[in-house]
């Protein structure tokens, strides 16, 4: 097993996000996945070994899958046909960093919930709708939602992203921006969860992230459907009424929640069967839903 990337370095102006090193090389942007986790908006002093590769390679095999119908930022993930200036740095973003578009980030995240999980489920049980959208009676925790819905939530610099309405969705951006954003947001959701099933994982729940470029297209960047932006959970374990097994990073929150730790950094390092166990079930989540065995 490879040692954890926490952090790339390169010559070039950079932008360091909770997993993602962005470098402006001009025209275009590299991204570089390193190995960090985060939960609870802090980022963990140790990472999970090739957490940056499964990332990038499952973000590939979706962009590859729904190109025809959603645009993406992708110019190339092959390192060989890089800028000759990053050739002096393939070992650090080999296999984990795509050469992407520019484009002007929405300041909107938009989330598919088809499961009702998470900061959701907390919602309904006090309102009985989310993010807005008014939910049936009677629903239990992780239950299936009649049909996904749009809750977006706002883009925040720090701290955690914070839930709002469509109609206040509308009003930071536009609104046929914003129902071109749910449009699409369900409908590549729909299409994932189909796929998905087929393959035995349930994806409760995901969030994507649009751009639009200087003609004004608006197009997919940043990841897609991975264990860090989504819940997937094994089709053949998922019942109802309770808290989920998942192949996301699900198992280091719950690690973290047994602890005497306020969520406040700094983060507490992680055991070694935390980190092991994380990595495995990212790893299963990409064989599943590629049907690959190797993500290098």
């Amino acid at each position: 097993m490879n040692p954890p990337l926490m952090q790339s370095s390169l010559p070039f102006a950079v932008r360091r996000g909770k997993v993602r090193d962005v470098y402006d090389l001009g025209q275009e942007l590299l991204i570089v996945a390193t190995d960090r986790i985060s939960a609870f908006d802090c980022v963990m002093p140790n990472g999970i070994p090739d957490k940056g590769k499964i990332l990038t390679a499952l973000s590939l095999f979706w962009f590859e899958k729904f190109a025809g119908e959603f645009e993406n930022h992708l110019i190339t993930a092959d390192a060989a046909d890089y800028p000759p200036a990053l050739k002096a740095h393939r070992d650090q973003i080999e296999g984990r960093s795509m050469l992407v578009k520019k484009a002007s980030v929405i300041a909107i995240e938009c989330v598919a919930r088809g499961y009702l999980a998470g900061s959701g489920w907390k919602e309904y049980q006090k309102t009985q709708t989310v993010c807005g959208v008014r939910l049936p009676p009677g629903l239990g925790q992780c239950q299936r939602l009649p049909e996904p819905i749009f809750t977006p939530a706002t883009k925040e610099e720090s701290g955690h992203d914070i839930n709002v309405s469509f109609e206040e969705t509308a009003e930071i951006i536009d609104r046929p921006t914003a129902e071109e954003l749910r449009r699409r947001t369900l409908s590549l959701y729909s299409l994932a969860a189909e796929h998905a099933s087929e393959r035995g994982v349930i994806i409760a729940d995901t969030k994507f992230e649009f751009g639009r470029m200087p003609d004004g297209r608006l197009i997919l960047i940043d990841e897609v459907l991975t264990p860090d932006s989504s819940r997937f959970w094994p089709a053949g374990e998922y019942a109802p009424g309770r808290d989920q097994a998942s192949f996301d990073k699900q198992y280091v929150r719950n690690y973290l929640e047994s602890l005497d730790w306020d969520k406040r950094p700094p983060a507490p390092p992680l055991p070694d069967n935390v980190v092991a166990g994380t990595r495995q079930r990212y790893v299963e989540a990409y064989k599943m839903l590629t049907g690959r065995n190797n993500f290098i």
